[in-house]
């Protein structure tokens, strides 16, 4: 009878043991802090911006032909001779986009507010291999210098980025930049209403 009674006391100890364990591993899943993803702030996301800031460009790739043309006037009349022209042709490669490190972003809750300086020409490089000269006159009195191709160049390359701005690649440019912040938002799981300024 003694050790019936003993086993008893043994289980009662054991279930108490057991309910008191139970009760605390409750109460602590309950009164802890819940380990949830860390919640976006304006620091961090502007830290991930400086660092894919290189993604939200766009490269615009064109080949362009031109003709230089300059001939020595005298009164208004053309001097036999005297003028000096050569037609190229030429690939080229602009890099425009926004420099998000510029970016200021502020969070309020999940209103992400974010002022984004405006779209520019980051680089203008024409690719030198690809330069071929059609037409290029040879005169005597009138050479064709140096200086006659570097300010054709500059004048060139003012002409095609005038004409990618006009067809919209700025545009285009601040688009990316806008997808590139909506894809570092949707990375962290939470629903984010974004206002562009």
């Amino acid at each position: 009878m003694e050790n019936i009674k003993k086993a008893k006391d043994v289980l009662k100890g054991i279930a108490i043991l057991a309910l008191v364990a139970l009760i605390a591993f409750a109460g602590g899943r309950f009164f802890s802090p819940s380990a949830k993803a860390p919640l976006i702030t304006s620091d961090l996301l502007t830290t991930k911006l400086q660092n894919v800031s290189d993604l939200a460009t766009l490269r615009y790739k064109y080949t362009n032909m031109g003709k230089f043309e300059q001939a020595t006037d005298f009164y208004g009349w053309t001097v036999p001779f005297m003028t000096k022209s050569f037609i190229i042709s030429y690939d080229g490669v602009i890099l425009a986009g926004v420099d998000l490190s510029e970016a200021e972003i502020q969070v309020d809750g999940n209103k992400v507010t974010v002022h984004l300086p405006e779209a520019k020409i980051i680089s203008h490089e024409i690719d030198e291999d690809s330069i071929e000269v059609f037409d290029e006159t040879r005169n005597i009195f009138n050479q064709i210098k140096i200086t006659d191709y570097t300010n054709f160049s500059k004048d060139q390359k003012a002409k095609v980025e005038s004409e990618a701005i006009a067809n919209g690649l700025l545009t285009e440019a601040m688009d990316k930049a806008k997808t590139v912040i909506q894809a570092l938002l949707e990375q962290s799981g939470e629903v984010y209403e974004i206002v562009y300024e």
